[in-house]
């Protein structure tokens, strides 16, 4: 299975993230969208599966930045736009392989799709 990694190189929960795949040996690809971007098809393809507010970081310091104009009506086209434009609002990390796509990092959801 390839997997790619998508995230921000410097964030405690990617961290977590990579020590836990590398701990039980998944291979995977890492892709900073901080410094790579990110491509509006992933994110639509992320939105569709997942829902946008799933996507969107809403607990981090740029989402609390945002002008409260950008917070209103919120809705996946402006939500899609808004991480294009500061890709550190997307939620981390994403993990999307074949037949896999998860959002955020969790100790036993990561366990249930990685580990046996």
């Amino acid at each position: 299975m390839t997997l790619t990694l998508y995230g921000i190189k410097n964030c405690d929960t990617m961290k977590k993230a990579r020590d836990w795949l590398e701990c039980e040996g998944v291979a995977y690809t890492f892709h900073d969208y901080k410094t790579a971007g990110i491509d509006r098809i992933c994110l639509e393809r992320w939105c569709a599966a997942l829902g946008w507010e799933a996507v969107i970081n809403r607990a981090g310091t740029t989402f609390r930045k945002l002008s409260d104009a950008d917070k209103v009506d919120l809705d996946q086209r402006r939500a899609i736009k808004l991480m294009m434009e500061q890709p550190s609002l997307i939620r981390r990390p994403v993990v999307e392989g074949k037949d896999i796509l998860l959002a955020g990092f969790k100790p036993e959801v990561y366990r249930q799709h990685f580990s046996g």
